[in-house]
């Protein structure tokens, strides 16, 4: 009897048992093989595989990359697949990623030795992105399918999708059209071929039909799997970053070392302070180091109290919570200036319990070099001797225990161990101060203070300074010194159109990192038609991205036009429209981020350093790592450690950090459902698998992301 296109998805147990592995008490036998949790990922070069093994690398995976294009690569065969230990076969990869269903020229040996491996322990198969035909399990396009573009189309998780490894998803995968002129997406869409046991859990309709065709589906076949995916992507855009986490449940069966969650924080520096303003005819900010001195009049714009009645509604509709970043002196001037009254103050300090707070210095100092500003851009003042002069550490003490000390007076629930300093100043900044104030780091232990913000920008990557570690910040691109969307619009068009455009030529001059807008916004609609979709776009991109580091924007942003909600709005109500329940976004503190972001240095530190030893035998995952490290890892509902449930739920399974005491980290899985009948894998003979077309048609490029300065 011929087998059907399946129309539901096997449970990870139940496709066990379906491979004829040991389930249940029978997996203690000593004849149950030992597979290693790493992953093989092999890479001709292109921008499939890069993604995924850019996933792995985001969730703390441990995989081995053998690159097709180089002449000293080990050669892949049994030997390198498998061998023994203590007596016990062992599979040295959980999963196989292929650019393609079969990379290799025909007839190769090393096709046939991936073939007899997959069959003899089970191991799954991705073909990162291959064409549509019989040999996986579709027709070919030219049979009522299609071959060509599908931006901005919007695929569809199927049933089995939602009840397999797409159950995070809410069912919508949109396919990014990012410009007019760019192919972003080429794909092959087809039906399962006659006969063939596939299951597509992505799919598009056929342009023109209502005929589904698969984009991502799995094909079962000669006792191997194949999640087959037939559309080209690289690791920005945002339909491989919606499917990413499903690759990899699907191939690691949901048992695998390293997590990854969805992750948004929102910093709103300068609260209680005003914020300048931007001149639109000067094109600098009167009162700030841009303008030179005397220039133009100062213009500030800061909360009021309705203000804050609309930031307390806007995170109650979305179950989120907006940090604070705070400068007490602010509302110290506001109320000598306006006979001690600060209406503002009185409003955040009586529902300061709706938001987190974090110090960010009294007066808002640069704690950096003493700055010359009678010259733009600024410079750093020096001594006789010619030595940098810098920023005192009894200034640096002051800025940050008054600053403390005024918050708790006014009730604040502040963490004292966190730190947000003025334009992140103390730290280094190029080119004006290529080195950190050396007196920084000595007021960081003086007052106690452990996590410190950088600009992610300048800063990205973890390190120590004194006592304290960092946790980079994403700028957003809506201006400190824009309370109205038309002083933003100006403000971009200065900054991104070329001099003769009217603009400030920076993006001519440093093209790298900037690029020029082909003609000014209209400062009445370019807000809301381009900043806005730009900027969701790409702060989605960090939230997709298993990346917990935190925006921010500016207490000015959420005044007068109110001009941050716009995307704010846009992230979180497109991640909801995207996502299940049961992967929430989650909204961290600073601390708590800085914590992650050390866990994560630290376990790839282990992992690169192979100090990692972990695997599976039947219903146990053992890991052996140094003492103190903290091991991530991502395991079925059910599962316990120590006779305890194991990490937190998401996205349908259970993650979370053990701390390694040095013996071996025991993990037990849940039992599978009853057995289905065992398949016998013949592995007497592998078959050969022609190689597929994989030439990516003309046109097809990859679109990368638009990063602009903040």
């Amino acid at each position: 009897m011929k087998r059907t296109i399946r129309t539901t998805a096997l449970t990870v147990g139940a496709l066990i048992a379906a491979l004829g592995l040991q389930a249940g008490p029978a997996q203690a036998d000593a004849t149950a093989p030992r597979v290693d949790l790493r992953v093989l990922v092999v890479s001709d070069g292109g921008p499939a595989t890069d993604a995924i093994a850019a996933e792995l690398d985001a969730a703390g995976t441990p995989y081995t990359k053998v690159d097709l294009t180089r002449s000293d690569r080990p050669t892949i065969d049994a030997g390198f697949l498998a061998d023994t230990v203590g007596g016990r076969p062992r599979a040295k990869f959980q999963a196989v990623v292929l650019p393609n269903d079969n990379p290799f020229s025909a007839s190769s040996s090393e096709m046939a030795a991936l073939t007899a491996y997959e069959k003899t322990y089970a191991i799954p198969q991705v073909d990162a992105y291959t064409y549509a035909r019989p040999q996986v399990g579709l027709q070919v396009p030219t049979s009522g399918g299609y071959s060509g573009s599908i931006d901005g189309v919007q695929a569809q998780v199927t049933a089995a999708g939602k009840s397999g490894p797409f159950g995070y998803l809410d069912g919508a995968v949109p396919f990014e059209d990012n410009s007019s002129t760019v192919g972003e997406s080429y794909a092959y869409l087809s039906a399962p071929a006659a006969g063939a046991d596939f299951t597509p859990y992505v799919q598009a309709a056929v342009p023109g039909t209502t005929e589904q065709g698969s984009l991502v589906g799995e094909y079962r076949h000669d006792s191997r799997r194949e999640l087959v995916v037939t559309f080209v992507y690289n690791r920005y855009q945002q339909q491989f970053r919606l499917l990413a986490r499903g690759i990899v449940e699907w191939m690691t069966g949901g048992v695998h070392l390293g997590a990854s969650r969805n992750y948004f924080a929102v910093h709103v520096d300068d609260v209680f302070a005003a914020d300048d303003r931007w001149d639109t005819q000067l094109n600098c900010t009167p009162g700030d180091v841009d303008c030179a001195v005397g220039a133009g009049t100062p213009n500030p714009i800061r909360m009021t109290p309705a203000d804050v009645d609309h930031a307390t509604a806007w995170q109650n509709s979305h179950g989120f919570t907006l940090d604070l970043v705070y400068n007490g002196a602010g509302s110290i001037d506001q109320r000598e200036d306006n006979n001690g009254v600060d209406q503002l103050a009185d409003k955040l300090i009586a529902d300061r319990d709706r938001f987190r707070w974090v110090n960010h210095t009294y007066t808002h100092a640069f704690l950096g070099c003493e700055q010359n500003v009678t010259v733009v851009p600024w410079t750093c003042r020096t001594n006789a001797d010619g030595s940098t002069a810098w920023v005192s550490r009894a200034t640096i003490d002051y800025e940050i225990t008054t600053n403390r000390a005024w918050g708790q007076a006014a009730g604040l629930p502040l963490q004292t161990d966190e730190l947000v300093t003025g334009e992140h100043s103390g730290l280094k900044i190029l080119p004006q101060q290529p080195q950190d104030n050396p007196n920084l780091a000595l007021s960081l232990a003086d007052d106690g203070v452990k996590w410190l913000a950088s600009d992610n920008s300048r800063d990205p990557e973890q390190r120590q300074v004194g006592p304290a570690a960092t946790v980079s910040r994403y700028p957003m691109n809506v201006f400190y010194n824009a309370g109205r969307a038309a002083e933003q619009v100006d403000e971009y068009n200065w900054l991104y159109t070329s001099r003769a455009q009217g603009g400030s030529g920076i993006c001519e001059d440093n093209p790298a990192t900037t690029t020029c807008l082909p003609a000014p916004l209209n400062t009445g609609t370019g807000y809301s038609g381009y900043i806005v979709p730009l900027e969701t776009r790409i702060a989605l991109g960090h939230v997709l991205s298993n990346d917990p580091k935190p925006h921010f924007i500016h207490q000015s942003n959420l005044a007068e036009d109110r001009i941050a909600y716009p995307v704010l709005d846009g992230v979180l109500d497109g991640y909801d429209a995207l996502f299940a329940t049961d992967a929430p976004v989650v909204n961290l503190r600073m601390k708590d981020i800085g914590v992650e972001l050390q866990h994560r240095a630290a376990w790839k530190s282990a992992v690169q350093a192979d100090r990692i030893t972990a695997y599976r035998i039947g219903d146990t995952v053992t890991v052996q790592g140094p003492a103190g490290t903290a091991v991530p890892a991502t395991l079925p509902s059910g599962t316990t450690f120590g006779g305890n449930a194991f990490g937190t739920a998401y996205a349908g399974a259970l993650s979370g950090w053990t701390t390694s005491s040095g013996t071996a980290l025991t993990f037990t899985l849940p039992a599978p459902p009853a057995a289905a009948p065992a398949v016998t894998a013949d592995t007497a003979a592998a078959a050969t698998v022609p190689a597929p077309d994989t030439e990516v048609p003309a046109g097809v490029t990859e679109q990368m992301p638009y990063t602009p300065d903040s």
